[in-house]
Parts: C-alpha cells; sequence; structure tokens
C-alpha cells in the first residue's frame, strides 16, 4: 500500500547560485558526507546537487511534513545501488515519522526517481508499506 507520495523540481542554476553564495556552509547544511562525496566524484556535481535536494523536498513532502515539524534536511540521504539506482535513507526526525506512518505488520519502502535537464532537477518519491514477511 502507498502511505505517501512526494515531488519536487528545482532549478539547477539556482542552487549553483546558492553554492557560490554560501559554498560549504549550505553543503554541510544540507546534504550528507555520502551526498557531498558523490557529487564531487561526478563530472556534473550541482546537477548532482539539485536533484539530491529535489529527492529530499520530495521524500519530506511524502512524509506529509515538508521540511517542518523537525524534519532536517540532513536526515534524508539519497544513496545509489551498484546499478546506480537511487534509494532514500532516513534517520532521526524523518525515521520517526517514517516509523509512526507505517502500519504495524509492515516494513516501509522508499522508492526515489530523479532526472535533470538543464535547468531543471526533478525527483518523485513513493513510501510503500510492504507486508513484513511471515
Amino acid at each position: 500500500m502507498i502511505i505517501g507520495i512526494g515531488s519536487d523540481l528545482a532549478n539547477i542554476d539556482r542552487i549553483q547560485g546558492t553554492i557560490d553564495r554560501f559554498g560549504d556552509r549550505f553543503l554541510k547544511r544540507v546534504f550528507t558526507n555520502v551526498e557531498r562525496a558523490t557529487a564531487d566524484y561526478r563530472m556534473l556535481t550541482v546537477e548532482t546537487y539539485a536533484k539530491r535536494w529535489a529527492a529530499k523536498e520530495a521524500c519530506s513532502k511524502a512524509l506529509g511534513t515538508g521540511l517542518r515539524m523537525g524534519v532536517a534536511w540532513n536526515e534524508m540521504e539519497v544513496r545509489n545501488m551498484r546499478t546506480g539506482q537511487p534509494t532514500m535513507h532516513v534517520t532521526g526526525s524523518a525515521a520517526e515519522r517514517l516509523a509512526r506512518l507505517t502500519p504495524t505488520g509492515f516494513d516501509p519502502h522508499i522508492h526515489v526517481t530523479l532526472t535533470d535537464d538543464h535547468p531543471w532537477a526533478q525527483a518523485f518519491v513513493i513510501i510503500e508499506a510492504l507486508p513484513k514477511a511471515p
């Protein structure tokens, strides 16, 4: 069963401007060490950051909070599987909110898709609750 859906569209040039203006202060407030390492490794660094920004916004919407009610940017982390597929890992207040949303007897699964086409980066997040294995 689907327990949350969120989407977001981010402007890559706006993210670039924010990075230019605030630098590491912005990056450390919003992105985890894993996300910063991933972006720094890639040729399209700003596009990588913009997609992750959009994913965090989309995840917060899927959690039903937006970036309010105690859910922080760095409590949502986009990771990539070996195949390159993005995944979302939540900690802290975001994980607590996810646990409250998930019905008893179910496990939450967060699905993420990311795309960009300059000047836009887009993300969709679907939170699904699947029955626990017997």
